[in-house]
């Protein structure tokens, strides 16, 4: 008897303990496309390419990593989410948020130096030549 408590117990535990979003930038719908054949976005034809698009909390930077992989991360910094300072591109593929002076790697969104512990907020690319869909 008490084995069926204790794996009852152990599924009610683990079913219970999902994922909760702590990330400090606020999560908001992201929906939208872009062609990179078009020449308003002519940005991200090449590797390590990248550009700025309205949308997130902040606004929206698109980097592409390779041939077929684009990364596409939230401007706004994790450490003041809520200031008017955005992350900007400085030297592909770091960009950085002059007011903290958090650095962050576009491959992954990873902080490299400075005060932030967490990584810009990340949204979901999915690439069909010439359609580039990104989207949480």
């Amino acid at each position: 008897m008490w084995r069926k408590c204790l794996i009852i117990g152990f599924v009610i535990v683990l079913f219970s303990c999902t994922k909760d979003d702590k990330h400090p930038v606020p999560f908001v719908p992201v929906e939208f496309i872009v062609n990179i054949e078009s020449t308003q976005h002519i940005e991200l034809n090449s590797i390590g390419g990248w550009a700025y698009y309205s949308g997130g909390v902040r606004g929206i930077i698109i980097y592409r990593v390779s041939e077929n992989e684009f990364t596409a991360f939230d401007r706004a910094c994790p450490v003041h989410p809520y200031s008017d300072c955005r992350v900007v591109v400085e030297n592909p593929p770091l960009a950085v948020d002059n007011c903290c002076e958090s650095v962050f790697l576009l491959l992954d969104g990873s902080p490299v130096s400075g005060p932030s512990r967490y990584p810009l907020r990340q949204y979901r690319t999915f690439f069909n030549y010439p359609y580039l869909q990104v989207s949480n």
